[in-house]
């Protein structure tokens, strides 16, 4: 397992990419009106709306995620498959795979 990415929401998805963009120096990897993936400093961040997803950390689980992951999970539309969980306090913390990707350590 090893981290993959931070999601934090926003109220403007537009707004929000061009501040990074401008501020950070971000580069776009993806962006439509629900969410937008950028990579900042090496790091991946999404940006989303509350209503579409919460604030979460990721965690790429590899290239042979268990069964019972699987029978959870949900596929989205970039091909990657997630399922979410709550830590003890509350924070969400999404396990995410890339079919047909081989991790690299």
């Amino acid at each position: 397992m090893k981290f993959d990415h931070v999601a934090v929401n926003v109220a403007d998805i537009a707004k929000s990419v061009e501040w990074y963009r401008k501020t950070l120096d971000a580069g776009v990897l993806y962006q439509d009106e629900t969410w937008a993936f950028l990579e900042v400093g090496g790091i991946k961040m999404a940006l989303t709306l509350p209503s579409q997803h919460p604030g979460h950390i990721a965690f790429d689980i590899g290239p042979e995620p268990p069964e019972e992951f699987l029978k959870k999970a949900k596929t989205h539309r970039d091909g990657s498959i997630s399922r979410y969980f709550v830590d003890p306090d509350g924070n969400a913390i999404e396990w995410i795979h890339y079919p047909g990707k081989t991790r690299q350590k």
